[in-house]
């Protein structure tokens, strides 16, 4: 008689399992993410498994090597890598759909070194739709092959055979391995394929760039343990609507993640936006109130962005507060401290951010360009066209310094910008500064908003 088989729940979030369904997830308490699958049947009459034996090195005797890095030749993405592709690295590549990941991954095979021996795997296209994308970007490389299988046995198998040096998986939703009974895409099956492919990367030394779909939530899909088992995880952001795309890595054990790289998406693919200031800048109005400039570090890079405020009487029982490319509750906190320290009203008023350029401010020294928009706009009052600000707001109304400010004025007075608002404790850190520019510094808010008058 056949076993019957036994179905347990896995949670599509954190890899959760339990033997009963739960409207909540015990472990990392998201509501809906338990899916039912096939747990694996343990044979009975199996001999038990011989134990290994196993010996430890003290930390001295391990050789340490530089890591051999793959230049990609698109120096926005090694950037982002920190220098290149790692060998032997697993590169988790993320993002919305049509956001350029399919592009960015041929444009890699156009720009890298042409004597590697590359392997692109697809499961979503053909070879000949893959050709003609190819010719539309301009990629001509003899060392490029293209394989369309889904399983992802065969691939591990091909690639122990021909040892490519770089491997490209287009996606890992649509891979599968024909002895788990579960369908393509779903969690076992992402989970075990992942691992089937990091562990064939790592023996061989050879890197892995996996492609990776993302839920209606923006996540990820599949198991979070997928992000935990690979090195680097990279995730395109950008809006539908507009042609510039950020590339920002989520997590990288070679780099930091604090870089991001800007592209341009135009009918030749992906083009690196090195000067991200200027294009952000492009197009501003002048003499427009409720706008701003921020500068931000991202990285080992000062970046200036528009920073755009509409405050309008309100039409409903409650005021709007939205924000775009800012946090929410430290928008929430901003206009909460600009009521309490320096008595102006937004509580009958709609209150209205935008960071223009599809950019996200999650830096603390972007709150008092932010203060100083809301209040611009409030007041309708524009500011100066040739001032900068930055500095993080305290509950009380101080203004507290940032890190790297002189690199901050460095790239405002490059731009051509004339005056500077920076916090007063900055000062000791800004001695000896050559760049053409004053500097004004500020203790508190109230002090910052006597230009908006």
């Amino acid at each position: 008689m056949a076993q019957k088989l036994k179905s347990i729940y896995v949670c599509s979030a954190c890899g959760y399992e339990t033997p009963k369904w739960m409207g909540k997830c015990p472990e990392c308490n998201e509501w809906n993410t338990l899916e039912e699958t096939v747990a694996e049947v343990q044979k009975s009459g199996v001999a038990p498994r011989a134990i290994k034996t196993v010996s430890a090195k003290r930390i001295d005797e391990i050789s340490v090597v530089d890591e051999h890095r793959y230049i990609t030749n698109i120096s926005e993405l090694d950037r982002v890598l920190g220098g290149g592709i790692v060998k032997g690295s697993v590169v988790l590549l993320s993002g919305d759909p049509g956001i350029g990941k399919s592009t960015i991954l041929l444009q890699i095979c156009g720009a890298i070194d042409a004597g590697l021996n590359i392997l692109y795997v697809s499961g979503e296209e053909s070879s000949v739709q893959i050709k003609l994308r190819a010719k539309r970007l301009g990629i001509n490389n003899e060392n490029l092959k293209i394989l369309t299988v889904t399983d992802t046995q065969a691939v591990c198998e091909y690639i122990n055979t021909e040892k490519p040096d770089l491997v490209m998986i287009d996606s890992i939703q649509t891979m599968c391995i024909d002895e788990l009974s579960s369908s393509a895409g779903s969690i076992v099956q992402v989970r075990e394929s992942t691992n089937l492919l990091l562990r064939t990367g790592k023996n061989l030394d050879i890197p892995i760039i996996i492609v990776g779909h993302v839920n209606k939530g923006g996540d990820i899909a599949g198991p979070k343990v997928l992000e935990h088992i690979v090195d680097t995880v990279l995730y395109f952001e950008g809006e539908r609507n507009q042609s510039y795309r950020i590339l920002r890595a989520i997590k990288n054990r070679y780099g930091s993640t604090n870089e991001i790289g800007v592209f341009e998406m135009s009918d030749g693919g992906l083009r690196e936006v090195e000067n991200p200031s200027m294009m952000l800048l492009s197009g501003r109005s002048k003499n427009i109130s409720g706008s701003s400039i921020a500068c931000v570090i991202e990285g080992t890079r000062p970046i200036l962005a528009e920073v755009q405020a509409l405050v309008t009487t309100t039409g409903f029982g409650n005021p709007r507060r939205m924000c775009t490319g800012y946090d929410y509750n430290r928008y929430n906190l901003m206009l909460a401290v600009l009521e309490k320290r320096n008595g102006l009203f937004f509580s009958n008023l709609d209150a209205y951010l935008n960071i223009v350029g599809g950019m996200r401010l999650d830096e603390p020294a972007a709150d008092l360009p932010v203060a100083l928009s809301l209040v611009s706009a409030l007041r309708d009052i524009p500011l100066p066209e040739d001032l900068v600000a930055f500095g993080e707001i305290g509950l009380s109304g101080e203004i507290r310094n940032v890190p790297r400010a002189a690199m901050r004025i460095n790239e405002a007075a490059r731009l051509g910008f004339k005056r500077c608002i920076v916090p007063k404790t900055n000062l000791k850190q800004l001695e000896g500064i050559k760049a053409d520019i004053e500097i004004i510094p500020v203790r508190y808010l109230r002090d910052a908003l006597e230009y908006v008058r």
